[in-house]
């Protein structure tokens, strides 16, 4: 095979299945002799539970179990852990969380009660006959209301609702530094409320087999290894080889399906309790008030810069709301991951940030696409912007003047940055958005009295998740090559690029490899999909097995082809004795690295692997840092506050492209989720009563193909060090450098109103409101 593989668009192998309906998710799944549950959850957002009374709903013909926490106690069941680990600067305050409400629900959506049928329908009409007294009390919904004075207390043993506070940087040397700048902005940031809205909800099967003591879970999740975890060690309380997860396809997660739920307990409990295999399907309603969200941090920011725009300091208080309990990993958006980004691509001598995780009656928070560098890279964006504005220097020339452009750097708050093209991408941005056009377009959409915007945003991204993951390459009998690996797609193409990188490295066609994932039985060890990781921990680990099995296949070659290792070349699956003619397949070693004649200290690996199989575990790797400059043209209709999206550009840098078309796709998902955040996505609540006004899709807002406009993606790629295929991820990139660029476009527009500032989301009333204010001033 001559031609390499790597860096070539191939068509996605998996969409063949998909397209043609044989893809295979877990509603699609039924086992022998299976039961239906229903989780009956709470309709108040706080109250006291009195008692629950399932005598009815037990009446209901082919119910097998109504259960509630009670159940649990009495099996000896844990609580869900958050397992978020951080230098507190205040104690971390983690409440237990039961898989079924005990006394108190704390949230719109918390299960109370678990329903277990022979159909769906019988579950379905028992759950509304399931009586709760509830006791309602007060709730408060958002994080600084939750931290005001008299606000309802939502756990005892967090006075004041504060989980736990977190600071990073230098504040006495920041508040010096913004006391003798010659210039310094203040905004007030709110980065809303979202959810990630996948298009598969959540649901699994739980199963239990009596002989081997094995609770399995299918599920559709992306890190089946740390769930796994969480269960055998807090919740069963077992070897976590008793615990068994996998997952089918999945579609979609974008961080959502990377945690631990309470319907992950119950269902492999009840599996147990119930002698037979129990499913669950989310509706999407149960998922928009059940499953995680994302993002819901209130900043106040401040940045300091000198007479000639020089950045000096930049100050960030987060107020950051966890929702009613600390799910998995919630506190790492608004703690160890924000600083990592904080300051963007821009040398800032200075930083510190504060940050307060607040409990509330909403929610949980978890990761969701980029989980915290989002955040971070608003705030400086964000204030470029308005310092350019309020103290007249131009937004573009204040970011080049103060973008870094030497490698390596490490930034204020501790991250070395390896590689970049951070103003060469502001530079290119600038010339693709033909920004020297641009006030010829704005004097044009004002002839049609629109106000026309150009906005630019950076972003800095720290790609990586959890600094270790595995990967492992296994020869069959029958001839084929195993590629196993704990990154989990949930749509990213792996089952394509995996076989890409296989493919250059042996010399073969990428149908040659078989590729395994999500399964805890199959695969060692794994850190699942989430932080742009897959390509960067999954293949650069890939890349070492298969070198590493490569190197044992050339001693085994020799001694089937009787010359020195060093007189073989390796090409096209072949080793070839130089200047001859003798040569013998992978295939053929492979099987032969298997007899103990051939291969002696091969039959027995030191790593559980035999002959060539190979597994290769690397730890605290380093980050990647993606990056990029963004650029979008906007239009808005001044009487209606509507605004129409008319181009948005992109020029970014992901290293080494693998597979340049499946990059633009991420990355383009991404935009538009970010797009979303900007312009319409946002969950909330009625302030007083604590309720949910989001509860399908009719009432959130998701972007749609009518409101964006066709991508202009550039991909300039500087190769990465951190591993070994020189690639940066690009799975979040998208979702961090859309909001601000959005922002700013609108911004832009609405300068002439003497408009510098608004929220997300920016909607239609959001604008109309702005402009209607403005106008009233003047």
């Amino acid at each position: 095979m001559s031609k390499s593989l790597s860096g070539h668009s191939i068509a996605r192998l998996e969409d063949q299945r998909f397209l043609t309906g044989q893809g295979c998710f877990v509603a699609d799944m039924n086992m022998d002799g299976q039961l239906h549950a229903v989780i009956v959850r709470s309709p108040h957002a706080h109250a006291e539970i009195l008692f629950v009374d399932v005598e009815a709903a037990m009446a209901v013909d082919g119910v097998v179990g109504v259960h509630t926490e009670t159940d649990l106690v009495a099996d000896g069941i844990g609580c869900l852990p958050c397992v978020a680990s951080f230098p507190a600067k205040s104690p971390l305050i983690i409440p237990e969380r039961h898989a079924l409400a005990r006394d108190f629900v704390r949230h719109v959506g918390d299960p109370v009660a678990m329903v277990v049928a022979t159909s769906l329908e019988a579950a379905r009409e028992a759950a509304d006959l399931v009586e709760i007294d509830y006791d309602p009390l007060p709730a408060v919904t958002d994080g600084r209301a939750a931290l005001a004075e008299g606000a309802p207390l939502i756990w005892e043993q967090a006075p004041g609702n504060i989980a736990y506070t977190f600071e990073k940087g230098d504040a006495e040397a920041v508040r010096a530094a913004l006391g003798s700048a010659a210039h310094v902005v203040e905004l007030d940031i709110i980065n809303n409320r979202v959810m990630a809205a996948p298009i598969e909800p959540r649901a699994g099967i739980g199963h239990y087999d009596p002989a081997h003591g094995v609770k399995h879970l299918i599920c559709t999740g992306q890190g089946l290894h740390a769930i796994r975890d969480q269960l055998a060690e807090h919740v069963f309380k077992v070897p976590a080889e008793r615990v068994h997860l996998s997952a089918p396809d999945v579609g979609g997660g974008f961080g959502l399906k990377n945690f631990l739920y309470p319907e992950w307990v119950l269902l492999p409990w009840a599996a147990r309790r119930h002698h037979a295999p129990v499913k669950w399907v989310a509706e999407r309603g149960e998922d928009h008030a059940g499953a995680t969200h994302g993002r819901d941090i209130r900043t106040t920011a401040c940045l300091g810069l000198d007479a000639e725009g020089k950045f000096l300091a930049l100050d960030a208080d987060l107020v950051a709301n966890m929702g009613g309990y600390l799910s998995a990993a919630g506190p790492g958006a608004s703690t160890t991951s924000s600083p990592t980004a904080m300051g963007g691509v821009y040398d800032v001598p200075l930083i510190h940030m504060h940050s307060t995780g607040v409990f509330t009656n909403a929610t949980p928070i978890d990761a969701y696409r980029g989980a915290g560098k989002p955040e971070a890279n608003f705030i400086i964006e964000r204030l470029i912007d308005a310092a350019a504005r309020r103290c007249g220097f131009d937004p573009v020339e204040l970011r080049r003047k103060n973008a870094i452009d030497a490698f390596p750097h490490v930034t204020a708050q501790g991250m070395n940055l390896d590689s970049g093209r951070f103003r060469r991408n502001i530079d290119d941005a600038v010339s693709h958005a033909d920004r020297a056009g641009f006030e010829e377009r704005r004097a044009e959409a004002a002839k049609a009295g629109k106000l026309r915007g150009l906005g630019f945003g950076c972003f800095l991204e720290t790609a990586r998740g959890a600094p270790q993951e595995g990967a492992e390459v296994k020869f069959t009998p029958e001839g084929r090559i195993e590629l196993r690996v704990g990154t989990e797609s949930n749509g990213q193409g792996h089952e394509t690029t995996y076989r890409q990188i296989a493919g250059d490295r042996l010399g073969l066609p990428m149908d040659a490899f078989d590729y395994i994932q999500s399964d805890t039985a199959e695969v060692r060890i794994g850190h699942g999909h989430g932080g742009a990781r897959s390509m960067h921990m999954g293949g650069g680990a890939m890349a070492l097995a298969i070198d590493a099995a490569l190197d044992k296949a050339r001693g085994v070659a020799a001694t089937l082809l009787q010359a020195e290792a060093d007189a073989l070349d390796y090409a096209d699956g072949r080793f070839t004795v130089r200047d001859s003619d003798r040569s013998v397949s992978l295939i053929e070693v492979s099987a032969a690295a298997r007899n103990p004649d051939v291969a002696p200290t091969l039959t027995e690996g030191e790593d559980g692997n035999a002959g060539l199989d190979t597994f290769i575990f690397r730890e605290q790797v380093p980050f990647t840092f993606p990056n990029g400059c963004h650029a979008a043209e906007v239009e808005i209709d001044p009487d209606t506050g509507v605004v129409s999206l008319e181009r948005y550009v992109m020029v970014d840098d992901y290293g080494t492209l693998l597979n340049p078309r499946l990059t633009e796709g991420q990355v383009q998902g991404g935009v538009v989720q970010g797009i979303g955040q900007a312009m319409m996505e946002n969950v909330h609540y009625d302030a007083e009563s604590g309720q949910l006004l989001v509860g399908s899709l009719m009432d959130y807002t998701l972007p749609r193909a009518s409101h964006l406009p066709g991508f202009e993606t550039h991909l300039e790629g500087v190769p990465t060090q951190a591993n070994a295929l020189g690639v940066k991820g690009s799975g979040q990139a998208g979702c961090i450098g859309a909001p601000q660029t959005i922002i700013n476009a609108i911004l832009d527009a609405l300068a002439p109103l003497g408009i510098d500032h608004i929220q997300m989301p920016a909607t239609s009333e959001t604008v109309w409101r702005a402009i209607q204010r403005a106008r009233a001033r003047s």
